[in-house]
């Protein structure tokens, strides 16, 4: 028996209006219902039904720690409904890898979450947004989906590897590294290895249950790059600011300047958590298994932090943290 598809709206491009034809335009201004309402062809690929509902009408680029407890909650809910077979969140394209990434972390994967985006508004000449919900609904119904996936442009992404790598291509996502993990043409959910990868189970899932998962303040978790001239006197002005953590965007193998590096030592000494990332967009730095802090275990800055985030939030709650951090 075919189950229902929820679609779940934040807005972002894919819902844009602007003048046909010209590069300018608004972000978020169709409702959710406004957007699948006009794809008739979203009824088939659901099979057994949609449910279409707004959760918030952003550009991603203002997404807030709001949202994403709204979001995730309510996919918590429609994943636990027996009826449902499946979520699709429209997103816009700016903050849609760390969105992937939260829901990653914190929600069951026995059923997709797909989210999808546009780079071109749903007034343009030729919208890309359309396909990709279209593609996003299939994908959410096929038998074999799990976990958090990002579709886009035909391609299927993992939360993990997914990146914006370019500001206007059509097709602005990859995985760089690991590959895509699938393609949707014709209706039809292509897998890159035959058959669709097994997700892990989610690291910080029982959070969401969590009074500090729905406080009004995250711990605050912030990016530094470590660049020619660092100085660190940044990393100090955010410990007195009452920083909780800071993610290193780190170069070459995970170096850091060496006054930045006796900043972070500061930072250590006043009791921040600090992770290492890398600059570079493709590799992998080697661990850092001992020493004040530890390597992001691959993740961008950007999905560092939002582990890190968790991280601090399970340690606030009396849990214990798993011994490999990051590496989930």
């Amino acid at each position: 028996m075919s189950r229902k598809i929820v679609i779940l709206g934040t807005g972002g491009t894919i819902a844009g209006t602007g003048p046909a034809g010209s590069s300018s335009y608004t972000a978020a201004q169709l409702t959710a219902e406004q957007l699948a309402g006009s794809i008739p062809a979203l009824q088939d690929a659901a099979g057994g039904g949609l449910l279409v509902q707004e959760v918030a009408r952003i550009d991603s680029k203002d997404m807030t720690h709001a949202v994403w407890q709204r979001l995730a909650q309510r996919c918590l809910a429609h994943l636990a409904d027996g009826t449902v077979g499946g979520i699709v969140i429209t997103h816009g394209t700016d903050t849609l890898e760390e969105t992937a990434w939260l829901l990653n972390e914190v929600l069951p994967a026995d059923k997709p979450v797909v989210l999808t985006c546009a780079m071109r508004p749903a007034t343009a000449l030729s919208p890309d947004g359309p396909q990709n919900l279209l593609d996003a609904a299939t994908l959410a119904a096929h038998p074999e989906a799990h976990g958090v996936l990002v579709v886009a442009a035909g391609v299927v992404h993992g939360a993990r590897e997914v990146t914006k790598v370019h500001p206007q291509r059509l097709d602005a996502f990859a995985s760089l590294d690991g590959g895509p993990l699938g393609w949707v043409q014709d209706g039809e959910a292509r897998w890159a290895h035959a058959t669709a990868p097994q997700p892990a189970a989610p690291r910080c899932g029982a959070l969401l249950l969590e009074p500090a998962f729905m406080a009004p303040q995250w711990p605050r978790v912030e990016i530094i790059l470590s660049h020619a001239g660092s100085d660190g006197a940044l990393v100090d002005w955010l410990v007195a600011g009452g920083v909780r953590g800071i993610v290193v965007a780190a170069t070459g193998n995970g170096t850091l300047h060496e006054a930045l590096q006796s900043a972070l030592l500061r930072a250590v000494a006043a009791g921040v958590v600090v992770r290492v990332a890398a600059r570079c967009p493709e590799g992998r730095i080697t661990p850092i298994t001992s020493g004040p802090w530890r390597d992001a275990g691959g993740l961008s800055p950007v999905k560092a932090r939002i582990s890190l985030m968790l991280e601090l939030m399970q340690a606030s709650t009396s849990f214990r943290a798993r011994p490999d951090g990051l590496s989930g």
